[in-house]
């Protein structure tokens, strides 16, 4: 499995050790809200990690657990995924998601992880193009995901929410 490192960050692949900031992540519903209409209770949290291993182990790729290097503070996560969303249109390249505690937002941290997952796509995945799906009122992921070179594409929905589509090619 795949471990990236920045100036400040490191990026390792999702781990059962993480399910403990998992859980403090998602229940704070200043993060979980941004995604979904309320927090994750553990259970929930427990299912989305044995997702995240299972997406290494199945694929080669998947959700990387976001910390400081300096601290090992718990910052979020970002990932490659191939969730076979039901879609229309459907993604036809692989996602990136991605997503920082509130303590962590507006430091630049977020991007410094994206640029790392993007550039691992681009080199050892040799992904033509990438997508995400983000909220039409999430602005802060929005203006992550144009900073990181993505352009809307379409607006649809997503299990009866509207999401905005958005591409980036590659380098």
């Amino acid at each position: 499995m795949t471990l990236l490192i920045t100036d400040r960050l490191t990026l390792t692949p999702m781990q059962v050790s993480d399910l403990p900031d998992l859980n403090a992540l998602w229940a704070d519903p200043a993060f979980a809200t941004a995604i979904f209409p309320v927090p994750l209770t553990s259970e929930d949290v427990w299912f989305r990690l044995l997702r995240d291993i299972g997406h290494w182990e199945a694929v080669g790729y998947g959700n990387w657990a976001i910390r400081e290097t300096t601290t090992g503070d718990y910052v979020g996560s970002v990932g490659v995924l191939d969730y076979h969303r039901i879609l229309d249109p459907a993604f036809d390249a692989p996602e990136l998601g991605w997503g920082v505690a509130p303590r962590f937002q507006g430091q630049g941290i977020a991007f410094e992880a994206v640029s790392a997952a993007l550039a691992w796509c681009d080199d050892t995945l040799n992904a033509a193009r990438t997508v995400c799906m983000i909220s039409p009122d999430n602005a802060p992921s929005h203006a992550l995901a144009a900073r990181a070179g993505y352009t809307p594409y379409v607006e649809t929905t997503y299990k009866g929410s509207p999401v905005v589509l958005l591409e980036r090619m590659a380098r």
